[in-house]
């Protein structure tokens, strides 16, 4: 039974929720009936692809865009009034370095926080343990590693302050 449970999540969370057959105004609560805790007036358009059956917090008036990507091996937190841009992914698992014979070790996991009113540009991607600070842009492309302070703008690869909002 528990080899389906992957096939079950990707059917019911990536095809049916996911789908832009599934209107945008039911899609949070769709997806909080699974576990997840979105908020009423959140907005996720479709072709986001979600790993788990919960993990991902959404908070009052947030949009995440088209195509993103939340693995959810640890929590997923977005404030209040954030926006995501397109294909945008939160990466909470990694691995540690391993040996020679076997650089990818053993799993790692980190939760990754978007502050209230922080705006994520397209196609950047936040990695395990990553913190946008409220109010913060991270510029479109950008690759976040740490923690961005509150009202700043951070851009690059990786991901460093410019200035400050």
């Amino acid at each position: 039974a528990g080899q389906f449970r992957p096939i079950l999540r990707d059917l019911v969370l990536n095809a049916i929720a996911s789908s832009v057959m599934l209107p945008k105004k039911l899609r949070p609560y769709f997806l909080s009936l699974f576990g997840h805790c979105i908020a009423r007036t959140a907005s996720i358009a479709p072709n986001c692809f979600l790993g788990s059956w919960s993990g991902l917090s959404v908070g009052a008036s947030s949009y995440i865009n088209y195509g993103c990507f939340f693995d959810l091996g640890a929590e997923t937190v977005i404030g209040r009034n954030a926006f995501v841009g397109y294909e945008v992914m939160f990466c909470t698992c990694s691995h540690a370095i391993g040996s020679e014979s076997q650089r990818a070790g053993a799993p790692t996991v980190q939760s990754i926080v978007v502050g209230d009113g922080a705006w994520v540009g397209a196609r950047s991607i936040l990695m395990p343990g990553s913190v946008v600070g409220p109010g913060t842009i991270v510029a479109a492309g950008s690759v976040v590693t740490g923690v961005c302070s509150a009202n700043s703008l951070y851009a690059g690869v990786p991901a460093r302050w410019v200035r400050d909002l």
